[in-house]
């Protein structure tokens, strides 16, 4: 009996107009005004904020000019080597002495700079077009060194001129000796060619490795000087390692893209 009275009060005041109306407790104010404070300081950061980005891209030490890749103009066996691997040798310089049908003949190196890879050994067979040595495109042997990164294409454009680059060597311990630090001097109008990237570094096995996802933008990094390291580069360690870094080793360059407001991503 006694249900049955709060039923017939309730159908009396369906509404309860004369009780007062709670439209939030405590709880839920408290809950409303943090997500309130939380969204202000997110749209806030949104506008005046900043978040850095890095492009990963592998690479190679090397020199400005490059390298090149000497062929025999004559077949025949190789009877004399005339030069040795790591010497400067000037334009002309004899190489190899090639006996043929016509006689004796000298390969001789077609520009100046440092024999890097000397293939062709005493008694060897060569013929017309093979490859013998690779020269790499130098004055002198304290030319600086630089580092060429191959970015996918599509990312070549994102890439300013003078962004920062942290350069993962493999021939340094990263855990002791840090990276080498690095600027982007230039970037690759259009992407490169496996046979450009073979032409230019004198190497056909990494230009296959720098195009096996299809041709990259090349992306020149000049490497920042020091007069207190052994190598003569800055490193992010106080001192680096206590060696020089070869041309032709293998890097992995992080280049710094510029900084955006959060709330660039969100426009058009």
């Amino acid at each position: 009996m006694q249900f049955r009275q709060k039923a017939l009060s309730k159908l009396q005041s369906p509404e309860e107009l004369d009780l007062p109306v709670r439209f939030a407790r405590p709880q839920g104010r408290l809950v409303l005004a943090v997500t309130v404070l939380v969204m202000a300081a997110a749209s806030f950061w949104a506008l005046t904020g900043t978040v850095s980005s890095r492009l990963t891209a592998p690479g190679i030490l090397t020199h400005a000019e490059g390298s090149y890749v000497l062929q025999s103009p004559v077949a025949g066996q190789v009877t004399g080597v005339l030069a040795e691997e790591g010497r400067l040798l000037p334009a002309g310089a004899p190489l190899l002495t090639v006996r043929t049908d016509q006689g004796d003949r000298t390969v001789r190196a077609v520009a100046g700079g440092r024999l890097t890879t000397l293939v062709a050994k005493v008694g060897s067979v060569v013929t017309t077009g093979a490859d013998v040595a690779t020269v790499e495109r130098v004055e002198s042997l304290d030319d600086p060194l630089v580092a060429m990164l191959y970015v996918p294409g599509g990312a070549g454009s994102t890439i300013p001129v003078g962004a920062p680059v942290d350069l993962s060597v493999q021939s340094v311990p990263q855990h002791r000796f840090g990276v080498l630090r690095g600027r982007v001097t230039a970037v690759g109008r259009a992407p490169q060619t496996q046979a450009q990237i073979s032409g230019f570094l004198g190497d056909s096995g990494l230009a296959g490795q720098f195009s096996r996802h299809g041709n990259p933008v090349a992306v020149l990094v000049e490497l920042e000087r020091s007069s207190a390291t052994k190598s003569g580069y800055q490193w992010s360690s106080a001192d680096g390692p206590p060696y020089a870094v070869d041309s032709m080793t293998p890097v992995t360059g992080a280049v710094h893209l510029a900084a955006q407001r959060p709330v660039d991503w969100l426009l058009p």
